[in-house]
Protein backbone atom coordinates (compact mmCIF):
# COMPACT_ATOMS: atom_id res chain seq x y z
CA UNK A 1 0.00 0.00 0.00
CA UNK A 2 2.92 2.34 -0.65
CA UNK A 3 2.91 5.23 -3.08
CA UNK A 4 5.40 5.43 -5.93
CA UNK A 5 8.77 6.55 -4.61
CA UNK A 6 9.00 9.73 -6.71
CA UNK A 7 5.59 10.84 -5.34
CA UNK A 8 6.27 10.14 -1.66
CA UNK A 9 6.51 13.04 0.76
CA UNK A 10 10.22 12.40 1.19
CA UNK A 11 10.78 12.63 -2.58
CA UNK A 12 8.64 15.75 -2.96
CA UNK A 13 10.56 17.37 -0.10
CA UNK A 14 13.87 16.36 -1.69
CA UNK A 15 12.82 18.08 -4.91
CA UNK A 16 11.72 21.11 -2.89
CA UNK A 17 15.12 21.24 -1.19
CA UNK A 18 16.99 21.14 -4.51
CA UNK A 19 15.00 24.06 -5.85
CA UNK A 20 15.36 26.20 -2.71
CA UNK A 21 19.11 25.53 -2.67
CA UNK A 22 19.27 27.45 -5.97
CA UNK A 23 17.53 30.52 -4.56
CA UNK A 24 19.73 33.59 -4.30
CA UNK A 25 20.41 34.16 -0.61
CA UNK A 26 21.08 37.88 -0.13
CA UNK A 27 21.99 37.48 3.53
CA UNK A 28 25.54 37.64 4.78
CA UNK A 29 27.56 34.45 4.89
CA UNK A 30 27.28 34.29 8.69
CA UNK A 31 23.68 33.13 9.21
CA UNK A 32 22.08 30.94 11.84
CA UNK A 33 19.62 29.10 9.57
CA UNK A 34 19.84 27.95 5.97
CA UNK A 35 17.22 28.96 3.41
CA UNK A 36 16.18 25.32 3.21
CA UNK A 37 15.54 25.13 6.95
CA UNK A 38 13.52 28.34 6.84
CA UNK A 39 11.39 27.62 3.77
CA UNK A 40 10.73 23.97 4.59
CA UNK A 41 9.78 24.86 8.17
CA UNK A 42 7.15 27.20 6.76
CA UNK A 43 5.97 24.55 4.31
CA UNK A 44 5.74 21.94 7.10
CA UNK A 45 3.51 24.24 9.15
CA UNK A 46 1.11 24.62 6.20
CA UNK A 47 1.39 20.93 5.37
CA UNK A 48 0.07 19.95 8.82
CA UNK A 49 -2.59 22.69 8.71
CA UNK A 50 -1.25 24.35 11.83
CA UNK A 51 -2.93 27.72 12.54
CA UNK A 52 -0.01 29.08 14.58
CA UNK A 53 3.52 29.17 13.19
CA UNK A 54 4.97 29.85 16.64
CA UNK A 55 3.08 27.02 18.38
CA UNK A 56 3.96 24.58 15.60
CA UNK A 57 7.66 25.33 15.96
CA UNK A 58 7.51 25.00 19.74
CA UNK A 59 5.90 21.57 19.47
CA UNK A 60 8.46 20.43 16.90
CA UNK A 61 11.46 21.73 18.84
CA UNK A 62 13.24 19.00 20.72
CA UNK A 63 16.31 18.83 22.88
CA UNK A 64 17.31 15.57 21.26
CA UNK A 65 19.00 15.33 17.90
CA UNK A 66 15.86 14.16 16.05
CA UNK A 67 12.45 15.69 15.55
CA UNK A 68 9.75 15.30 12.94
CA UNK A 69 10.81 18.40 11.05
CA UNK A 70 14.18 16.76 10.54
CA UNK A 71 12.98 13.24 9.73
CA UNK A 72 10.04 14.24 7.49
CA UNK A 73 11.16 17.57 6.01
CA UNK A 74 14.94 17.56 6.23
CA UNK A 75 15.09 20.59 8.53
CA UNK A 76 18.36 20.57 10.45
CA UNK A 77 17.74 23.60 12.67
CA UNK A 78 14.32 25.05 13.45
CA UNK A 79 14.37 28.84 12.97
CA UNK A 80 12.56 31.24 15.25
CA UNK A 81 9.27 32.47 13.81
CA UNK A 82 10.48 36.08 13.61
CA UNK A 83 13.59 35.09 11.66
CA UNK A 84 11.53 32.80 9.44
CA UNK A 85 9.13 35.59 8.48
CA UNK A 86 11.95 38.06 7.84
CA UNK A 87 13.75 35.75 5.42
CA UNK A 88 10.64 34.49 3.58
CA UNK A 89 9.51 38.11 3.19
CA UNK A 90 12.60 38.79 1.05
CA UNK A 91 12.12 35.86 -1.38
CA UNK A 92 10.39 36.90 -4.63
CA UNK A 93 7.25 34.78 -4.91
CA UNK A 94 7.98 33.84 -8.52
CA UNK A 95 10.85 31.66 -7.25
CA UNK A 96 8.30 29.11 -6.03
CA UNK A 97 6.97 28.53 -9.54
CA UNK A 98 9.72 25.94 -9.98
CA UNK A 99 8.30 23.90 -7.08
CA UNK A 100 4.81 23.83 -8.65
CA UNK A 101 6.37 22.76 -11.93
CA UNK A 102 8.36 20.02 -10.18
CA UNK A 103 5.31 18.57 -8.41
CA UNK A 104 3.40 18.70 -11.71
CA UNK A 105 6.25 17.00 -13.58
CA UNK A 106 6.30 14.16 -11.07
CA UNK A 107 2.58 13.52 -11.64
CA UNK A 108 3.22 13.52 -15.39
CA UNK A 109 6.09 11.08 -14.96
CA UNK A 110 3.77 8.66 -13.16
CA UNK A 111 1.10 9.13 -15.89
CA UNK A 112 -1.38 10.28 -13.24
CA UNK A 113 -2.39 13.29 -15.29
CA UNK A 114 -3.60 11.23 -18.23
CA UNK A 115 -6.92 10.71 -16.43
CA UNK A 116 -7.40 14.51 -16.55
CA UNK A 117 -7.50 14.52 -20.36
CA UNK A 118 -10.94 15.76 -21.26
CA UNK A 119 -11.37 15.88 -25.03
CA UNK A 120 -8.95 14.92 -27.80
CA UNK A 121 -6.02 15.02 -25.41
CA UNK A 122 -6.90 18.46 -24.10
CA UNK A 123 -6.81 19.45 -20.42
CA UNK A 124 -9.21 21.81 -18.65
CA UNK A 125 -7.52 24.69 -16.81
CA UNK A 126 -9.87 26.78 -14.67
CA UNK A 127 -8.81 30.31 -13.68
CA UNK A 128 -10.31 32.56 -11.03
CA UNK A 129 -9.30 35.24 -8.56
CA UNK A 130 -9.35 34.93 -4.79
CA UNK A 131 -8.64 37.21 -1.83
CA UNK A 132 -6.49 35.84 0.98
CA UNK A 133 -5.77 38.94 3.08
CA UNK A 134 -7.89 41.93 4.04
CA UNK A 135 -7.49 44.69 6.63
CA UNK A 136 -8.46 48.29 7.23
CA UNK A 137 -5.29 48.92 9.27
CA UNK A 138 -2.40 46.68 8.20
CA UNK A 139 -0.91 47.34 4.76
CA UNK A 140 2.21 47.37 2.60
CA UNK A 141 3.15 49.06 -0.68
CA UNK A 142 1.93 46.01 -2.63
CA UNK A 143 -1.57 46.00 -1.10
CA UNK A 144 -4.58 46.64 -3.29
CA UNK A 145 -6.47 49.65 -1.97
CA UNK A 146 -10.22 50.24 -1.99
CA UNK A 147 -12.04 53.34 -0.82
CA UNK A 148 -15.55 52.56 0.43
CA UNK A 149 -18.62 54.77 0.24
CA UNK A 150 -18.16 55.88 3.84
CA UNK A 151 -14.63 57.03 3.04
CA UNK A 152 -12.92 54.15 4.83
CA UNK A 153 -9.88 52.67 3.10
CA UNK A 154 -9.30 48.91 3.10
CA UNK A 155 -6.25 46.92 2.01
CA UNK A 156 -6.09 43.45 0.50
CA UNK A 157 -3.96 40.84 -1.21
CA UNK A 158 -5.42 38.77 -4.03
CA UNK A 159 -4.20 36.12 -6.43
CA UNK A 160 -5.24 34.79 -9.82
CA UNK A 161 -5.29 31.02 -9.43
CA UNK A 162 -5.20 28.37 -12.15
CA UNK A 163 -5.96 24.68 -11.59
CA UNK A 164 -6.35 21.60 -13.75
CA UNK A 165 -9.85 20.17 -13.34
CA UNK A 166 -12.00 17.38 -14.76
CA UNK A 167 -15.78 16.78 -14.46
CA UNK A 168 -15.31 13.22 -13.21
CA UNK A 169 -12.43 13.79 -10.78
CA UNK A 170 -12.81 15.39 -7.36
CA UNK A 171 -9.15 16.36 -7.02
CA UNK A 172 -7.74 19.48 -8.69
CA UNK A 173 -4.14 20.21 -9.62
CA UNK A 174 -3.11 23.77 -8.68
CA UNK A 175 -0.65 25.63 -10.87
CA UNK A 176 1.54 28.55 -9.85
CA UNK A 177 -0.60 31.51 -8.78
CA UNK A 178 -0.24 35.03 -10.18
CA UNK A 179 -0.01 37.78 -7.59
CA UNK A 180 -2.54 40.60 -7.99
CA UNK A 181 -0.69 43.44 -6.34
CA UNK A 182 -0.30 47.20 -6.36
CA UNK A 183 2.75 47.38 -8.60
CA UNK A 184 3.64 51.04 -8.25
CA UNK A 185 2.36 52.39 -4.96
CA UNK A 186 -0.96 54.19 -5.41
CA UNK A 187 -0.43 55.07 -9.07
CA UNK A 188 -0.98 51.71 -10.75
CA UNK A 189 -3.61 49.37 -9.36
CA UNK A 190 -3.39 45.79 -10.59
CA UNK A 191 -6.50 43.83 -11.52
CA UNK A 192 -7.69 40.27 -12.08
CA UNK A 193 -7.83 40.49 -15.87
CA UNK A 194 -4.22 41.74 -16.16
CA UNK A 195 -3.08 39.02 -13.77
CA UNK A 196 -4.93 36.47 -15.92
CA UNK A 197 -3.05 37.59 -19.02
CA UNK A 198 0.26 37.21 -17.18
CA UNK A 199 -0.84 33.83 -15.88
CA UNK A 200 -1.69 32.58 -19.39
CA UNK A 201 1.80 33.53 -20.61
CA UNK A 202 3.38 31.82 -17.59
CA UNK A 203 1.37 28.63 -18.03
CA UNK A 204 2.31 28.34 -21.69
CA UNK A 205 5.97 29.02 -20.90
CA UNK A 206 6.08 26.40 -18.13
CA UNK A 207 3.99 23.79 -20.00
CA UNK A 208 4.75 24.35 -23.70
CA UNK A 209 3.47 20.94 -24.84
CA UNK A 210 0.25 20.83 -22.82
CA UNK A 211 -2.92 21.17 -24.93
CA UNK A 212 -5.24 23.31 -22.79
CA UNK A 213 -8.79 24.65 -22.65
CA UNK A 214 -8.98 27.71 -20.38
CA UNK A 215 -12.19 27.98 -18.34
CA UNK A 216 -13.33 31.24 -16.79
CA UNK A 217 -16.32 33.33 -15.79
CA UNK A 218 -17.84 36.26 -17.69
CA UNK A 219 -15.07 38.61 -16.52
CA UNK A 220 -12.76 37.01 -19.08
CA UNK A 221 -15.11 36.91 -22.10
CA UNK A 222 -13.51 40.01 -23.60
CA UNK A 223 -11.69 40.24 -26.92
CA UNK A 224 -8.18 41.10 -25.61
CA UNK A 225 -8.25 38.12 -23.23
CA UNK A 226 -9.50 35.72 -25.89
CA UNK A 227 -6.90 36.95 -28.36
CA UNK A 228 -4.18 36.42 -25.74
CA UNK A 229 -5.29 32.83 -25.24
CA UNK A 230 -5.45 32.10 -28.97
CA UNK A 231 -1.98 33.61 -29.48
CA UNK A 232 -0.66 30.98 -27.08
CA UNK A 233 -2.36 28.13 -28.94
CA UNK A 234 -4.98 27.48 -26.27
CA UNK A 235 -8.74 27.05 -26.50
CA UNK A 236 -11.27 28.67 -24.17
CA UNK A 237 -14.73 28.38 -22.66
CA UNK A 238 -15.86 31.56 -20.92
CA UNK A 239 -19.16 32.49 -19.35
CA UNK A 240 -21.20 35.32 -20.84
CA UNK A 241 -24.06 37.34 -19.35
CA UNK A 242 -26.64 39.70 -20.86
CA UNK A 243 -25.47 42.51 -18.59
CA UNK A 244 -21.81 42.24 -19.51
CA UNK A 245 -22.14 41.15 -23.15
CA UNK A 246 -25.11 43.26 -24.28
CA UNK A 247 -24.31 43.45 -27.99
CA UNK A 248 -23.73 39.70 -28.20
CA UNK A 249 -27.12 38.94 -26.68
CA UNK A 250 -28.81 41.58 -28.85
CA UNK A 251 -27.45 39.83 -31.94
CA UNK A 252 -28.46 36.40 -30.62
CA UNK A 253 -32.08 37.56 -30.34
CA UNK A 254 -32.16 37.87 -34.13
CA UNK A 255 -31.02 34.28 -34.77
CA UNK A 256 -32.74 30.94 -34.50
CA UNK A 257 -30.53 28.81 -32.29
CA UNK A 258 -30.03 25.07 -32.63
CA UNK A 259 -31.69 23.08 -29.83
CA UNK A 260 -31.32 19.72 -28.16
CA UNK A 261 -33.75 18.57 -25.44
CA UNK A 262 -32.66 15.77 -23.12
CA UNK A 263 -34.93 14.25 -20.49
CA UNK A 264 -33.25 13.70 -17.14
CA UNK A 265 -34.23 12.25 -13.77
CA UNK A 266 -37.35 13.46 -11.94
CA UNK A 267 -38.85 14.82 -15.13
CA UNK A 268 -36.20 17.50 -15.65
CA UNK A 269 -35.49 18.72 -19.16
CA UNK A 270 -31.98 19.82 -20.13
CA UNK A 271 -32.35 22.26 -23.01
CA UNK A 272 -29.12 22.87 -24.92
CA UNK A 273 -29.05 25.79 -27.38
CA UNK A 274 -26.18 26.92 -29.59
CA UNK A 275 -25.02 28.80 -32.65
CA UNK A 276 -21.63 29.13 -34.36
CA UNK A 277 -19.91 32.21 -35.75
CA UNK A 278 -21.42 35.23 -34.00
CA UNK A 279 -19.69 38.53 -33.25
CA UNK A 280 -18.51 38.88 -29.66
CA UNK A 281 -18.99 42.66 -29.58
CA UNK A 282 -19.79 45.69 -31.69
CA UNK A 283 -16.23 46.51 -32.72
CA UNK A 284 -15.38 46.61 -36.41
CA UNK A 285 -12.66 44.06 -35.81
CA UNK A 286 -14.79 41.92 -33.48
CA UNK A 287 -13.74 38.31 -33.28
CA UNK A 288 -16.30 35.58 -33.95
CA UNK A 289 -17.21 33.17 -31.19
CA UNK A 290 -19.42 30.13 -30.84
CA UNK A 291 -22.24 30.49 -28.33
CA UNK A 292 -23.99 27.80 -26.27
CA UNK A 293 -26.22 27.68 -23.22
CA UNK A 294 -27.97 25.28 -20.89
CA UNK A 295 -31.43 25.70 -19.42
CA UNK A 296 -32.66 23.21 -16.83
CA UNK A 297 -36.45 23.02 -16.84
CA UNK A 298 -38.31 21.42 -13.92
CA UNK A 299 -41.99 20.48 -13.82
CA UNK A 300 -44.29 22.03 -11.25
CA UNK A 301 -47.34 20.38 -9.67
CA UNK A 302 -49.49 21.26 -12.68
CA UNK A 303 -47.05 19.70 -15.12
CA UNK A 304 -45.86 23.01 -16.55
CA UNK A 305 -42.13 23.65 -16.83
CA UNK A 306 -40.18 26.53 -15.34
CA UNK A 307 -36.52 27.43 -15.70
CA UNK A 308 -34.53 26.29 -12.66
CA UNK A 309 -31.06 27.04 -14.05
CA UNK A 310 -29.68 28.95 -17.01
CA UNK A 311 -26.12 29.74 -18.00
CA UNK A 312 -24.36 30.70 -21.22
CA UNK A 313 -20.84 30.48 -22.62
CA UNK A 314 -18.69 31.27 -25.64
CA UNK A 315 -15.93 29.11 -27.06
CA UNK A 316 -13.73 28.58 -30.11
CA UNK A 317 -14.90 24.96 -30.46
CA UNK A 318 -17.27 24.32 -33.36
CA UNK A 319 -20.51 23.27 -31.67
CA UNK A 320 -22.77 20.48 -32.87
CA UNK A 321 -25.35 18.14 -31.41
CA UNK A 322 -22.58 15.58 -30.88
CA UNK A 323 -20.38 17.81 -28.68
CA UNK A 324 -22.67 20.36 -27.00
CA UNK A 325 -23.30 18.22 -23.90
CA UNK A 326 -19.58 17.61 -23.50
CA UNK A 327 -18.87 21.34 -23.78
CA UNK A 328 -21.47 22.12 -21.12
CA UNK A 329 -19.93 19.60 -18.74
CA UNK A 330 -16.55 21.29 -19.28
CA UNK A 331 -18.01 24.77 -18.78
CA UNK A 332 -19.74 23.79 -15.53
CA UNK A 333 -16.50 22.17 -14.36
CA UNK A 334 -15.07 25.68 -13.95
CA UNK A 335 -16.74 25.83 -10.54
CA UNK A 336 -14.40 23.14 -9.25
CA UNK A 337 -11.77 25.80 -8.64
CA UNK A 338 -14.24 27.38 -6.21
CA UNK A 339 -15.63 24.21 -4.67
CA UNK A 340 -12.56 21.96 -4.54
CA UNK A 341 -9.73 24.50 -4.35
CA UNK A 342 -10.76 27.78 -2.68
CA UNK A 343 -13.38 26.19 -0.42
CA UNK A 344 -10.82 23.65 0.84
CA UNK A 345 -8.18 26.30 1.37
CA UNK A 346 -10.50 28.65 3.24
CA UNK A 347 -12.87 26.30 5.09
CA UNK A 348 -11.24 22.87 5.41
CA UNK A 349 -8.33 23.51 7.75
CA UNK A 350 -5.75 25.26 5.57
CA UNK A 351 -6.30 28.69 7.18
CA UNK A 352 -5.71 30.47 3.86
CA UNK A 353 -7.13 33.77 5.11
CA UNK A 354 -5.27 33.62 8.42
CA UNK A 355 -2.59 36.28 8.74
CA UNK A 356 0.58 34.26 9.34
CA UNK A 357 2.52 37.45 8.68
CA UNK A 358 2.03 40.38 6.34
CA UNK A 359 5.58 41.60 5.81
CA UNK A 360 6.82 44.45 3.66
CA UNK A 361 7.66 42.67 0.40
CA UNK A 362 6.54 39.12 -0.44
CA UNK A 363 5.63 37.49 2.88
CA UNK A 364 1.85 37.46 2.53
CA UNK A 365 1.95 36.06 -1.02
CA UNK A 366 4.63 33.51 -0.10
CA UNK A 367 2.53 32.13 2.75
CA UNK A 368 -0.31 31.81 0.23
CA UNK A 369 2.04 29.86 -2.07
CA UNK A 370 3.33 27.60 0.73
CA UNK A 371 -0.28 26.84 1.71
CA UNK A 372 -1.10 26.09 -1.93
CA UNK A 373 1.94 23.80 -2.23
CA UNK A 374 0.79 21.93 0.90
CA UNK A 375 -2.64 21.52 -0.71
CA UNK A 376 -0.92 20.37 -3.93
CA UNK A 377 1.00 17.69 -2.03
CA UNK A 378 -2.21 16.49 -0.40
CA UNK A 379 -3.90 16.28 -3.82
CA UNK A 380 -0.95 14.19 -5.01
CA UNK A 381 -1.47 11.78 -2.10
CA UNK A 382 -5.23 11.56 -2.73
CA UNK A 383 -4.48 10.54 -6.31
CA UNK A 384 -1.55 8.20 -5.70
CA UNK A 385 -1.19 7.08 -2.07
CA UNK A 386 -3.48 4.22 -1.03
CA UNK A 387 -2.49 4.53 2.63
CA UNK A 388 -3.39 8.21 2.68
CA UNK A 389 -6.71 7.44 0.98
CA UNK A 390 -7.40 4.76 3.61
CA UNK A 391 -6.74 7.34 6.35
CA UNK A 392 -9.12 9.77 4.65
CA UNK A 393 -11.81 7.11 4.56
CA UNK A 394 -11.24 6.12 8.18
CA UNK A 395 -11.42 9.60 9.67
CA UNK A 396 -14.05 11.05 7.35
CA UNK A 397 -13.38 14.78 7.34
CA UNK A 398 -10.04 16.20 6.29
CA UNK A 399 -9.83 18.36 9.39
CA UNK A 400 -10.26 15.34 11.67
CA UNK A 401 -7.50 13.46 9.86
CA UNK A 402 -5.03 16.33 10.20
CA UNK A 403 -5.97 16.73 13.84
CA UNK A 404 -4.90 13.11 14.37
CA UNK A 405 -1.71 13.58 12.38
CA UNK A 406 -0.74 16.70 14.37
CA UNK A 407 -1.43 14.86 17.62
CA UNK A 408 0.79 11.96 16.56
CA UNK A 409 3.81 14.08 15.58
CA UNK A 410 3.58 15.99 18.85
CA UNK A 411 4.17 12.80 20.86
CA UNK A 412 6.21 10.54 18.60
CA UNK A 413 9.00 10.79 16.07
CA UNK A 414 8.45 9.09 12.72
CA UNK A 415 11.18 8.16 10.32
CA UNK A 416 8.92 8.41 7.26
CA UNK A 417 5.56 9.72 6.06
CA UNK A 418 4.33 6.16 5.48
CA UNK A 419 5.19 5.24 9.08
CA UNK A 420 3.11 8.17 10.29
CA UNK A 421 0.15 7.20 8.08
CA UNK A 422 0.34 3.56 9.12
CA UNK A 423 0.47 4.66 12.75
CA UNK A 424 -2.73 6.71 12.66
CA UNK A 425 -4.39 4.08 10.48
CA UNK A 426 -3.68 1.36 13.06
CA UNK A 427 -4.72 3.48 16.05
CA UNK A 428 -8.03 2.91 17.86
CA UNK A 429 -9.99 5.52 19.78
CA UNK A 430 -8.52 4.80 23.19
CA UNK A 431 -4.85 4.04 22.78
CA UNK A 432 -1.96 3.75 20.36
CA UNK A 433 -1.76 0.17 19.10
CA UNK A 434 1.41 0.83 17.20
CA UNK A 435 4.83 1.31 18.77
CA UNK A 436 6.61 4.45 17.57
CA UNK A 437 9.96 5.87 18.54
CA UNK A 438 9.44 8.07 21.62
CA UNK A 439 11.09 11.49 21.74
Amino acid sequence: MHTKKHLSLESLVEGFHKIVSKFNDCRSADVDYSLNDIVLSGFACMFFQEPSLLQFQKRMQDELENNNLRTLFGVNDIPESTQLRKVIDAIPGEKFSAVFKEFFRRLQRGKHLEQFQFYRGKYLISIDGTQYFSSNKLSCEHCLRKEHKDGELSFSHQALQAAMVHPGIKQVIPLMAEDISNIDGNTKQDCEINAAKRSISRIRSEHPQLDMIILGDALFSKQPMIEKIRQHGMSYIFGVKPGGNKLLFQDLAEYELNELRVEKEQGKIYLYRWINEVALNGREDSISVNFFELQILVPDQRGAFKTNFRSSWVTDFNISEQVVQRLVSAARCRWKIENECFNNLKNQGYHLEHNFGHGEQYLSFNFYLLTLLAFFAHQVFELTDKTFVACRQKFGSKQYLWEKLRSAIEWFIFTSWQDLLNFVLARDDSRFQFVAQPP
